[in-house]
């Protein structure tokens, strides 16, 4: 009997400084842990660099294609209205969107074409909207820091257009494009004439979107993410203020809180990292636009 519980102890005392060892290791490694230095402040993804121009072109028109889906699935399109543009990496002074007559929702990366500044299609057998080289040539050109446009004819934007004023800082998501979005008056039918696209262009000056009175919504922004993303959130601005009027007298938050506010929710790395989670969401649901 002795014998057994003298064997019971060994082994205890066995297990017991095994057991030290091993927490002994575990507090090591956690005593490591702790002596290095945390981050103090919030980090999250930021923009791709690419080391190569074909990789970025790429990547430019998969957000492109991803952009015309998410479009079709908010029910942005108006028949053939409507257009979004990424510039191409190798040649500045040409840009890759969507041809004419493609629902966005059926459009693919292998669908978009690649046209000049003189509006020729260099790439692709589709013909381009005249109308959105009008307009979206000439930003282009006065913003060399602009990647990317988006407009549509989306229903609350067209709405809130025809009002001609700007956006009241109402909400959170509003002051994204506090001082930061103007309004365009001078509506005078389909863009044809690229003077009228200059003036849509001095308009915008360094904003990132602009109301077109009786027309609808049109954005910016140095990344397609970004444009895509302001259009999307300034579509909801735009209805939440229609319904906010339509049901009484909305609280407009105070000029300091909204330009500070602005500072936050409104620059391009917000716009960029808002728009994931749609574009991971998109090419899952509809894997067949990188094609």
């Amino acid at each position: 009997m002795m014998l057994v519980v003298s064997g019971i102890t060994s082994l205890f005392q066995n297990r017991t400084a095994s057991n030290h060892v091993v927490l002994d290791t575990a507090m090591h490694r956690v005593n490591k842990t702790k002596k290095k230095k945390m981050p103090t402040k919030f980090s999250r993804p930021q923009p791709p660099v690419f080391k190569k121009v074909e990789e970025e072109r790429l990547h430019r028109k998969q957000r492109l294609a991803a952009a015309f889906r998410l479009f079709a699935k908010f029910e942005f399109s108006e028949g053939v209205a409507g257009h979004i543009t990424a510039r191409d990496p190798e040649f500045p002074d040409h840009f890759w969107m969507n041809p004419l007559g493609v629902d966005f929702g059926h459009i693919r990366v292998s669908d978009l074409i690649l046209v000049n500044k003189q509006g020729e299609v260099v790439k692709g057998d589709q013909p381009v909207n005249q109308a959105a080289f009008s307009i979206l040539s000439q930003i282009h050109q006065a913003r060399p820091d602009v990647i990317a446009t988006a407009h549509a004819h989306s229903i609350y934007g067209k709405a809130w257009s025809n009002l001609g004023r700007p956006l009241d800082p109402l909400t959170q998501d509003s002051c994204a494009f506090y001082e930061d979005h103007s309004v365009f008056h001078d509506y005078t039918g389909i863009v044809l004439d690229s003077s009228e696209g200059k003036r849509i262009a001095e308009t915008l000056g360094r904003r990132k979107a602009v109301i077109l009175r009786n027309h609808g919504l049109l954005t910016v922004g140095r990344s397609v993410d970004a444009a895509v993303w302001w259009f999307i959130s300034l579509e909801r601005s735009s209805q939440a203020q229609l319904l906010a009027e339509a049901a009484g007298q909305p609280q407009i938050i105070k000029h300091e809180t909204a330009r500070l506010a602005q500072t936050q929710v409104g620059t391009h790395s917000t716009g960029w990292f808002s728009f994931q989670p749609l574009y991971n969401r998109i090419v899952r649901e509809e894997p067949d636009l990188v094609q």
